[in-house]
């Protein structure tokens, strides 16, 4: 039986819902706020979505024109047959593009990293950057979730591991069904224990999709494959390209997903020319859900200098 959409204190579902073309693909964008006003592209992490911010961006579209990007695979937007990351680098420069002019970027996690690598390609299309805890993980990781090590030492066995994993979910590209909307929810939580069963509830219902005999997440599972094998110290010296300034976010407790060592954040961010820090109190990794006015109030002091 169907059940309602979740309501959470704060949360605003969209104003306007629509799709961008890009390439093969349709992105599911969702937007608040004044139409000709400023725009503001945010872009969310790894198997999340655009209603993700539901409660930061009411908190910004009295001034600016929020699009929240479900990005390829994710959400309501197309899946595909590959997912690399300068194919989501272009994805967002499709935004940009239909938009039709210059606008802010705002990148959580996955998206922190993939706003500034875009902003570097799409120079004249961005104005300013935040980055919240999105820097990568630590220089001793692989490109996989942290915590999580397959054993492999070389690229070429990361390699090797990476494209056996894709082969294996190729072949079946299906979750498991959960009986309940609150299952997903234990699922999530297990990941994410700082944030709150509530918010997990109506994150997961606009995250997932109620089937005959429960519930799946609308993810392609493919995306769980990874991007392949890279170097982390690879992150952080193209980023001298950038021409817009960075607000660089963390929250200010430890998390599951971060933040990353600060010696190594900082080596990252001393590449990029023009950067402020900001720490937000009482955070972990995922700071626009835990505290969306604290981060509200420093995001908007930046953008409207």
């Amino acid at each position: 039986m169907p059940i309602a959409a979740p309501q959470y204190p704060g949360a605003v579902a969209p104003e306007r819902t629509r799709f961008v073309h890009a390439d093969g693909a349709e992105l599911h964008v969702h937007e608040w706020g004044d139409p000709e006003a400023v725009p503001v592209v945010c872009c969310h992490g790894m198997f999340d979505h655009g209603r993700g911010f539901d409660c930061l961006a009411p908190l910004l579209s009295d001034r600016f024109r929020i699009i929240a990007l479900d990005a390829r695979g994710h959400g309501d937007s197309s899946w595909s047959h590959a997912y690399n990351w300068p194919i989501d680098l272009m994805d967002i420069g499709y935004v940009l593009r239909d938009l039709g002019r210059p606008a802010h970027l705002i990148g959580h996690s996955k998206g922190g990293g993939q706003v500034t690598d875009a902003a570097t390609i799409f120079r004249d299309a961005v104005r300013q950057i935040v980055n919240i805890d999105g820097f990568g993980p630590p220089d001793d990781a692989g490109f996989g979730p942290p915590q999580m090590t397959s054993g492999a030492t070389t690229v070429p066995e990361r390699f090797t591991i990476f494209l056996d994993r894709r082969r294996r979910t190729a072949r079946d590209r299906r979750w498991r069904v959960y009986p309940d909307l609150d299952d997903l929810v234990e699922r999530r939580r297990a990941q994410n224990p700082r944030l709150s069963k509530p918010w997990l509830r109506y994150f997961a219902y606009h995250g997932a999709r109620q089937v005959e005999n429960g519930w799946i997440w609308k993810v392609d599972p493919l995306i769980a494959t990874g991007f392949g094998p890279f170097k982390p110290q690879w992150i952080g010296p193209n980023w001298k390209h950038l021409r817009a300034p960075m607000l660089a976010m963390i929250g200010s407790e430890p998390d599951t997903w971060g933040p990353i060592p600060e010696p190594t954040r900082l080596k990252r961010l001393s590449h990029v020319p023009q950067v402020e820090h900001a720490v937000i109190q009482d955070a972990g990794h995922f700071s626009h859900m835990e505290q969306p006015q604290a981060v509200a109030d420093v995001v908007l002091a930046f953008l409207e200098r």
